[in-house]
């Protein structure tokens, strides 16, 4: 499995993100308005995956009484993160891939946003069965990933969309087509009804659609 670093520097991944997958800050706006809604007193919150901390960062903002874990399978992507948050203390930084996780019934939220679209399909079962282990009873995972569209035609117009967008974004025609390039490749985005029925079959009680725009899906599960 490559990390995030297959395609970008721990450097520049903060940087370069928002002009690679449309509507990023979206997914954490998203994750954050859960959140609030859930009306929790005191959080247990995972975020796997966690990159450079970015939406760690977000989450230490917006609420007061969170005890956050953080893990990565990067560990120069998870050091970022220790920089990221230095002012906050109490934060636990794990140097792990999702499926290797070993929490049980530990935590009332768990994020896993562009986390697993790396991993082949049983890997991607594993990361799944490990967050949802992972959580409290009736606790919510939250989950944004990158997707393939169920028709191919439509599949096909939704990456020259993208595409559109990179080339829009200051990216050469080389780069545009060195990211479609890892469709398949380096990345393995599933139809989202094969993430509703991975989310089903991994045992949450209700399964939801909660975001899609161009190839990336949000998706809301309840233990």
């Amino acid at each position: 499995m490559k990390d995030n670093l297959s395609s970008y520097t721990s450097n520049d991944y903060d940087s370069r993100i928002n002009s690679v997958l449309p509507y990023y800050s979206e997914f954490h706006n998203q994750v954050l308005d859960v959140a609030r809604c859930l009306n929790l007193s005191k959080i247990r919150w995972l975020d796997t995956g966690c990159g450079t901390g970015i939406l760690a960062q977000k989450i230490l903002k917006n609420f007061d009484s969170v005890e956050l874990t953080l893990s990565d399978p990067s560990a120069a992507m998870l050091e970022k993160s220790r920089e990221k948050l230095k002012d906050y203390q109490g934060t636990e930084y794990i140097n792990a891939s999702s499926q290797q996780l070993d929490f049980k019934n530990c935590f009332d939220i768990v994020t896993a946003v562009q986390a697993h679209h790396y991993l082949n399909r049983l890997q991607r079962k594993e990361a799944t069965e490990r967050c949802y282990e992972a959580l409290k009873e009736n606790g919510v995972y939250i989950t944004f990933e990158n997707i393939a569209l169920s028709g191919k035609a439509c599949d096909k117009l939704a990456v020259k969309r993208w595409k559109k967008y990179l080339l829009d974004n200051n990216k050469s025609e080389e780069e545009a087509q060195s990211h479609m390039n890892r469709r398949g490749s380096e990345v393995f985005p599933i139809t989202i009804e094969e993430h509703l029925n991975l989310l089903s079959e991994t045992g949450f009680k209700e399964v939801e659609i909660l975001w899609m725009s161009y190839l990336q899906a949000g998706f809301l599960a309840i233990k």
